[in-house]
């Protein structure tokens, strides 16, 4: 299999006449934690809902060497993509464990919710130990039963982070995970994802730059929608 998982090419985002994007390539190879920065505004989170289908660029993507159709979000873990959000995203009225099993929706026999509702018992156990995995990942797994809503913020970003790693992803977005950590957590998180990039190559985006600086093998700088530098941390 190539090295090199995803790759952009030319690709631009417009709302209303204005250029949220203009002509931005990047690529992401296998083992790789690369970091997208620029202030406010440059077009970090577009550019990911670009990848999500959650907008509708223009350009080119692929996927392990071969060109695709932008893919609709619902098309992302089959493809070997998943992401966090800024903030959360989790579900309060559901317990961790149920929050995780969400994100292992592509190996649901028959759907998730009769999984979950428990009409087919022996899937339901597995898509379980798939979440409870996920949680052992990020060291949460003691907290599976507890409702999301008792939990302190940085628990809940890591519990985020085992949603988007239950479907197994061959590349992994993370918008702005350090957001709202401290030192202690920011330290496990570099770590974590260190680890986790022999698994899932890594496409973060960040404002911490201690973070970006520490853990990245390459960056990309947007501002104003366009890549104005790349290359390693030190070359930019």
């Amino acid at each position: 299999m190539t090295s090199q998982l995803l790759a952009l090419d030319e690709v631009s985002v417009s709302f209303g006449g204005l250029a949220a994007l203009k002509d931005v390539s990047l690529k992401l190879n296998a083992g790789e934690i690369v970091g997208l920065i620029g202030p406010n505004g440059a077009g970090k989170s577009t550019l990911f809902n670009a990848i999500s289908g959650l907008v509708n660029p223009t350009g080119e993507i692929s996927l392990f060497d071969h060109k695709i159709s932008w893919p609709k979000p619902h098309e992302l873990a089959q493809l070997g993509i998943s992401r966090t959000l800024q903030g959360v995203g989790l579900f309060n009225d559901l317990s961790v464990l149920e929050n995780v099993m969400i994100g292992a929706s592509k190996f649901a026999k028959g759907g998730l919710i009769s999984a979950t509702l428990g009409f087919d018992k022996g899937h339901e156990a597995e898509l379980k130990e798939r979440a409870l995995n996920a949680l052992a990942w990020v060291d949460c797994r003691h907290y599976a039963d507890r409702e999301v809503e008792s939990l302190p913020y940085p628990i809940t970003k890591r519990i985020a982070i085992a949603r988007a790693l239950v479907s197994e992803p061959k590349i992994l977005l993370l918008d702005e995970p350090a957001g709202g950590l401290g030192s202690e957590d920011i330290a496990w998180l570099n770590q974590f994802i260190k680890d986790i990039s022999r698994k899932s190559a890594v496409l973060i985006v960040e404002h911490h730059m201690d973070v970006v600086m520490s853990i990245c093998n390459r960056i990309y700088v947007l501002n104003f929608g366009e890549v104005i530098a790349s290359g390693t941390p030190q070359e930019v």
